[in-house]
């Protein structure tokens, strides 16, 4: 036997960004750029904040076609919907909000601590892109884990996240101490794969360093990492979506008829909203 040509190559690093810095946030992927290599997740920021006063200030905004699912590392933050929703995240906690057919949202920093975090947009199939919205709040103690995973959305092993996954994918949260070696192995039919670190670095089969969105080749293999320091990322994996990406300004849909009618219930909303003195 050749030992040599057994060695399997790492699978390839195709895309390595550290996106674009707005304050204490950092854009990593957006539905105009690496959102058409990543879909189903076509968006994802980072935020880090230290001094809350400088948080930016959104206010209610909508979103149609899409899912959004903000992972809480550190600190507290506020959340409202148009759906009646209103609370408070605590760290470790997550927010799922399926956006539909329309959804108006916001939030804001609560306390003192400092606030660090990921958001990732969703891109929904067909038959979810215009269906009615709703929310979920899942504090850490819900959250599945099996030893340094937590499963966020979707699966890993026999583990499910409290929420059913739009399609077929897997979007996790690790936690590696530092010389632990760590491996990946896809479920079937999720060739679309990508991690982002927050902390440390990761050498072996993957290479990557904080701040880093790294995007893999589309493939079945493996990915194996060997942390250096204390590391923390989250990793994406999925049955890619096959649609197209039709945007609006905070919407993303499968085609310009579905665009059209979420952009309508959005403005209907809209309407209510400023009628209760809501939108400010």
């Amino acid at each position: 036997m050749n030992t040599a040509a057994a060695i399997v190559a790492p699978r390839a690093i195709i895309h390595r960004t550290r996106g674009r810095v707005h304050g204490p946030i950092t854009r990593l992927a957006s539905p105009g750029d690496l959102g058409h290599h990543l879909k189903p997740f076509v968006f994802l920021d980072l935020f880090k904040l230290d001094d809350m006063a400088r948080l930016p200030k959104f206010g209610m905004h909508p979103h149609s076609g899409i899912a959004t699912l903000t992972y809480l590392i550190t600190g507290a933050t506020s959340y409202e919907d148009s759906t009646g929703e209103a609370g408070v995240l605590s760290a470790g906690s997550v927010e799922w909000m399926q956006a539909g057919n329309g959804v108006w949202h916001t939030g804001g920093p609560v306390g003192t601590d400092p606030m660090l975090g990921f958001q990732l947009w969703i891109a929904l199939p067909p038959a979810l892109e215009n269906a009615a919205p709703y929310s979920m709040y899942i504090e850490p103690g819900d959250i599945p884990q099996q030893g340094p995973v937590r499963v966020l959305l979707g699966s890993y092993g026999d583990l499910h996240s409290p929420f059913p996954a739009p399609s077929d994918m897997s979007y996790i949260a690790v936690h590696l101490r530092d010389g632990e070696h760590w491996r990946y192995d896809p479920p079937a039919g999720h060739d679309v794969a990508w991690l982002a670190l927050n902390a440390g670095r990761l050498n072996g089969g993957v290479q990557a360093a904080a701040g880093e969105l790294v995007v893999f080749e589309e493939s079945a293999q493996a990915l194996e990492m060997v942390a250096r320091g204390e590391t923390s990322f989250v990793l994406g994996s999925a049955v890619k979506h096959p649609h197209d990406l039709v945007m609006g300004n905070y919407s993303v849909h499968t085609s310009r008829a579905a665009l059209v009618k979420g952009e309508a219930e959005i403005e209907r909303i809209g309407a209510r909203l400023q009628a209760e003195e809501r939108l400010r």
